[in-house]
């Protein structure tokens, strides 16, 4: 029975978030249930690499992949990865950010103040 992409995408994180060390496109298929090919995995995790879901190495001649963040912060951990590529890919980043910013509601607006600040007062910048 073939599944689904997204279906094969949650089984392949499964996998790889219960693992106790990172694992190769080989490892995954072997611990699936319903025997994928190969090259069907291989791809579903590139893409789960490039969407931010999980991380890779170079271990021979592929990869090792392991979880880009604990699986109850892989939807925000996915979002700002998202956030982050239309940050990079489009317009400019100053006009993206205040429209952005203009359009929280204030709860919101309140929150990344208070995350700005923090982050400031944890990191402060020595380039001035």
């Amino acid at each position: 029975m073939r599944r689904s992409r997204g279906a094969l995408e949650e089984a392949v994180l499964t996998v790889v978030q219960t693992a106790d060390r990172p694992l190769s496109v080989a490892e995954v298929v072997d611990r699936l249930d319903d025997d994928p090919a190969y090259t069907t995995v291989m791809t579903t995790m590139a893409r789960l690499w490039s969407k931010g879901a999980l991380l890779r190495e170079p271990a021979g001649r592929g990869y090792t992949y392991a979880p880009a963040a604990a699986p109850d912060e892989l939807v925000s951990a996915r979002a700002a990865r998202s956030m982050r590529r239309l940050l990079d890919g489009e317009g400019r980043r100053t006009d993206i950010l205040a429209r952005f910013v203009s359009e929280l509601d204030p709860d919101d607006e309140q929150f990344l103040l208070e995350v700005l600040t923090r982050t400031a007062a944890e990191n402060p910048r020595t380039d001035t």
